[in-house]
């Protein structure tokens, strides 16, 4: 070739081609063909500055917004983006690092790649449930978060966090808990008096007021005790009602009910005599009956009334030997006094001299406690007319009314023979023998005592011993 190509540019050499010949183009070898002309030019490559070391200001000077940028030039302190320069970033506190931590000055007049400081923020915190908290400085670093609970309601856990360096909170999440029992107020304590003739009172009274301090829901609330309403007896009754919240904490609270029966002093018992009465006896309305043991009469009011004032009204009644009338025109006449009152024993014999007479008053003389006990009176007719003797007691009947006894009551007076009558007059059993008065006894107590007599006889089972 004629000439030589120079580092700085290229000569243009000029081919003589024949037109016969195409010419080659290779892409990305910097040539290309000139189709006018049909000559081929050389491109002139760009070329690369040339590295300066002791430029001062090779790169851009870096500034990065709150932080800073440490450089280590080869040149010495005073180049801080000369070429080769190497910078370190740090941010401010309450910032953090994004990019590189460090970058270095190249020969492209660039910097090895980018960062930025951006400000340090905590993820919001999630409200927790019954309660809330408020913040110092939002979501920032350092920013302190206090929790707190709604009423009725304890926190447990942790109760502030702080949002730290690393963008994370301290601590952990606290819960707010349902320790707090609900509130219970019963109704007042109460007194009444039992209504007339009860020894009980109905009583009646509001349920408890509850409320619970939490979030205002009872699940379910007890009662111990009788329900509003009831009938309570005589005394005292604690009743106790339960209250339950839905963390299951419970509170309790109580009352008292008391029932008083009006009392008046207890009656005593007539001499010879006993008494009935109803409900207790002693409290107000119950009324009591005087009755008299057999052979004796009542004389004086027959019952008397608890008053509300406790004291019983009217005066006692005394109990007064029997008076039997013997002077009655007839039997009839005479057994209308025995009734309701006394049983008899009636005893017919031909004659005062007959075997088993004189054996069967033997025996009964010997029981005459037993007797009375069981209300039982005797009626002796002994022999025939016109020599017929009768008698209750010490008096006399008269031989009329001894044939309408042996007439109206079937017996005979040719031989011994006897009838047993309750006290309504009715014929309960009779004997052709003489029988022990335990016989007697066993017929009476197995057969014809009241209720009352039974309870009677039992409290009088070792009266006669």
């Amino acid at each position: 070739m004629a000439g030589q190509l120079t580092q700085r540019g290229a000569l243009c050499l000029l081919l003589f081609l024949t037109p016969a010949v195409t010419p080659t183009w290779y892409a990305g070898s910097g040539y290309y063909p000139d189709e006018s002309y049909n000559e081929v030019y050389a491109e002139e490559v760009p070329h690369a500055p040339a590295l300066d070391y002791r430029v001062p200001r090779w790169c851009y000077t870096l500034n990065i917004q709150d932080g800073e940028a440490t450089c280590y030039s080869p040149r010495g302190g005073n180049y801080h983006s000369s070429l080769g320069t190497r910078c370190e970033f740090s941010c401010d506190r309450g910032f953090r690092l994004i990019g590189r931590r460090s970058v270095q000055c190249l020969s492209s007049r660039r910097w090895s790649g980018t960062a930025y400081c951006r400000q340090v923020r905590c993820h919001a915190l999630p409200f927790i449930t019954s309660g809330t908290y408020t913040c110092t400085n939002g979501m920032l670093l350092d920013s302190r978060c206090d929790y707190s609970c709604s009423s009725g309601y304890h926190l447990e856990g942790d109760r502030s966090r702080i949002c730290m360096e690393d963008g994370r909170w301290s601590g952990g999440e606290p819960v707010c808990v349902d320790i707090d029992p609900p509130k219970i107020r019963c109704p007042h304590s109460r007194e009444k008096m039992a209504e007339p003739e009860k020894l009980t009172a109905r009583v009646y009274w509001d349920p408890p007021l509850v409320k619970d301090s939490a979030d205002g829901t009872i699940t379910r609330v007890t009662l111990r005790g009788p329900e509003p309403g009831s009938h309570f007896p005589e005394g005292e009754h604690v009743i106790r009602y339960t209250a339950y919240d839905r963390a299951y904490n419970r509170a309790s609270c109580k009352f008292i009910v008391k029932v008083q029966v009006r009392r008046c002093p207890t009656l005593k018992p007539p001499q010879h005599g006993y008494l009935t009465c109803t409900s207790a006896g002693d409290n107000y309305g119950a009324t009591c009956e005087y009755h008299c043991d057999g052979g004796y009469e009542r004389q004086g009011t027959p019952s008397r009334v608890c008053q509300s004032s406790r004291q019983w009204s009217g005066s006692p009644p005394i109990c007064a030997p029997m008076k039997i009338n013997v002077n009655v025109n007839s039997a009839a006449g005479l057994l209308d006094q025995f009734y309701e009152k006394q049983r008899l024993l009636i005893i017919s014999a031909p004659d005062p001299s007959n075997r088993y007479y004189k054996m069967q008053i033997s025996m009964l003389q010997q029981s005459t406690c037993g007797l009375d006990l069981r209300h039982m009176t005797i009626i002796e007719l002994v022999g025939q007319p016109p020599q017929e003797v009768g008698r209750i007691r010490e008096q006399q009947l008269s031989a009329n009314i001894i044939e309408e006894l042996r007439q109206f009551q079937r017996l005979t007076p040719s031989y011994f023979n006897m009838v047993l009558i309750d006290k309504q007059g009715i014929d309960r059993e009779r004997y052709m023998e003489p029988v022990t008065p335990e016989e007697i006894f066993t017929f009476i107590d197995d057969y014809l005592l009241s209720n009352q007599e039974l309870i009677q006889r039992w409290e009088q089972r070792d009266i006669c011993e």
